[in-house]
């Protein structure tokens, strides 16, 4: 009971700050491609504030969010290693999307056994 209000709790907080960066998403007019990818991050943020709701029925949604958080800190970070001016932002953001990815992993709901479906 403990662990499904945490994960309640991290998928609320998670999605809102996804939906929060539809902000930046419109404002940062010069570049396209963050633009796009914000605006997966944002779709996520809904999805992650519906799966709150129950999240035993949000399993893959959750599971998404976590890997992909998972493999962009990866992919940020060998971009922190060949772009010099832009390491600490790389790896604050790693930092933030590896705190995310294993917290959702950690408290993913357990797979339901075909007896329970």
């Amino acid at each position: 009971m403990i662990r499904e209000r945490a994960l309640k709790i991290v998928l609320v907080l998670v999605g809102l700050i996804f939906v929060a960066l539809a902000h930046p998403m419109v404002v940062l007019s010069q570049d396209e491609a963050l633009q796009m990818m914000l605006s997966v991050y944002v779709t996520l943020g809904i999805f992650l504030l519906l799966a709150a709701r129950n999240p035993s029925a949000s399993r893959s949604v959750i599971a998404f969010a976590a890997w992909s958080s998972i493999v962009h800190a990866v992919l940020m970070s060998v971009q922190a290693y060949y772009d010099v001016a832009q390491r600490v932002h790389f790896l604050i953001g790693d930092l933030a999307l590896v705190i995310i990815g294993v917290a959702l992993i950690a408290l993913a709901p357990a797979k339901l056994k075909a007896a329970d479906a």
